[in-house]
This record gives structure tokens, C-alpha cells and sequence, in this order.
């Protein structure tokens, strides 16, 4: 293994299986004392740096959001020599700038999800860490990727709220009603526990939101019906701007 450090991990989310531009990748797949991760971790170059990507849902999306195993994804990219982590995660749009093939790059987060293993507080003998999540992603590495999407002139909304769900399925008007009143901006199904993952191993982590569709009852047409076509399809215009960003932000 390269002793070359990992200038930045990506983790992809739905309709992000493969990271553009990465070349000559090596499949890695480490071996964790949390299990399997959602798949191989490919690691390559882009514009000179190596960069590390992991497809949380796996490279053929199999992997519902609340089975992710979180703590195998951030810990193998830990090992690998990874500290800086850029997540992209696939969101319901809630509020009025948040609609579909927007990119946000949130600042606050609500968890709104249950049954998950969200620590590494968990075996005997560990250290039990009460990290800080006042700001749930790091400041810096958000400065870094707006000043990034700014060079690359890429659109990108600073700051916003995402609100972490179950899923699979997706909210009712009355959840996302809810969440507003609460003020969520954005609503995925990853954002944690891998935040809080991120912060207990010390990694620096922001989210790259893509907004795919507006969530129940928060677009125009109230009754709309969201369909898998649309989101992917918002995914794939929302995201043409993505390998600039990333290779701005490696030069930066």
C-alpha cells in the first residue's frame, strides 16, 4: 500500500457508484472489526492527488440507509490514511432554495433515526467519547469545498439543515411538515450516524447535498409523485459540475 496519504475521501450516495475522473483506481477491500463495508474502496487520482471512493449504498445500490454499516465505511477509510471525507448524499429538497438539482452544502443536521449503531462507544474496553456536534460538519473543510465550487463555477447554497429519516421509504406530507416547522431544509436517510462517526475518529467531513426532488408536499404541486427516473435523472444534472469541484478542492 501506497504510504502517500489520501488527500480526500469521497463517499457517494444513490446514483453515485463511481467517482468521475478518477484514474487508474485500485480496489481495496480492508478488513474491519465492524464487518463488511458496503463495498470495495477504489482508490485513485485526480489531479495528482489520491483520492479514496466508497459507494455507501454499494456499487449496485443493495444496501438499504438504515443497514449501511457506517462504523466498517468510515473506519476502513480511516485506516486507509483517509482525513478529510466529502459526503455526497441524495436529499429531498423541503424549503424554497432547496429545490430539485440544487447543491447545498449544509451546516446543521437533526437525526431522526432510531435502531441505528451510532458509536464506536459500543464494545467493552472502549473509550467512551462525548464529541462535540454543535457544528456536525467541520467548518473548515465547508470552507474549503464552497471556495472550491466558487472556482469552479459550480452553484452551490452555503449552510442549510438537513433532517436525517429511517427510510427506505420516503416521509409523508405530515413528516415533512414537521421537519420544516423544525427547520430542516433537507431531508436524506445518511446523513447520520455517519456525521457523528466521522467526528468520534477525528475526520474532517462536509456533505455535498444534491437535491433530487422536493419532498412530500414541499414542491409546487403538492400531490406530486416522486418516481426513481426523476431521481436519478436530477442526480445526473445535478452533479455534471462535480469533478470541477472535487479538482478544485484538491488544488486548493
Amino acid at each position: 500500500m501506497s504510504m502517500e496519504p489520501i488527500a480526500l475521501a469521497v463517499i457517494g450516495g444513490t446514483g453515485l457508484y463511481r467517482l468521475a475522473g478518477l484514474q487508474d483506481p485500485e480496489e481495496h477491500q480492508p478488513v474491519t472489526r465492524y464487518g463488511a463495508l458496503s463495498g470495495p474502496v477504489r482508490i485513485g487520482r485526480i489531479a495528482g492527488r489520491r483520492v479514496a471512493f466508497l459507494a455507501r449504498h454499494g456499487e449496485g445500490h443493495s444496501v438499504p440507509p438504515h443497514l449501511v454499516n457506517y462504523r466498517a465505511n468510515l473506519s476502513a477509510l480511516h485506516a486507509l490514511g483517509a482525513s478529510r471525507v466529502l459526503a455526497l448524499n441524495t436529499v429531498g429538497g423541503i424549503t424554497q432554495a432547496y429545490g430539485p438539482r440544487v447543491l447545498a452544502c449544509p451546516d446543521q443536521l437533526i437525526d431522526y433515526t432510531w435502531g441505528r449503531i451510532s458509536t464506536f462507544c459500543e464494545e467493552p474496553g472502549t473509550e467512551v467519547l462525548h464529541v462535540d456536534m454543535g457544528d456536525p460538519y467541520t467548518p473548515s473543510l465547508r470552507r474549503d469545498v464552497l471556495a472550491a465550487a466558487a472556482t469552479a463555477g459550480v452553484a452551490l447554497v452555503d449552510g442549510g439543515c438537513y433532517g436525517a429519516t429511517q427510510g427506505p421509504r420516503l416521509e409523508t406530507r405530515a413528516e415533512i411538515a414537521r421537519m420544516r416547522r423544525d427547520g430542516c431544509d433537507l431531508v436524506g436517510m445518511t446523513g447520520m450516524p455517519e456525521a457523528g462517526l466521522a467526528r468520534e475518529l477525528g475526520l474532517d467531513y462536509a456533505c455535498l447535498a444534491i437535491v433530487a426532488n422536493w419532498a412530500a408536499g414541499a414542491g409546487p404541486q403538492v400531490d406530486e409523485v416522486i418516481t426513481l427516473d426523476e431521481v436519478l435523472a436530477n442526480v445526473a444534472a445535478a452533479t455534471s459540475g462535480l469533478p470541477a469541484v472535487v479538482e478544485a478542492l484538491l488544488a486548493g
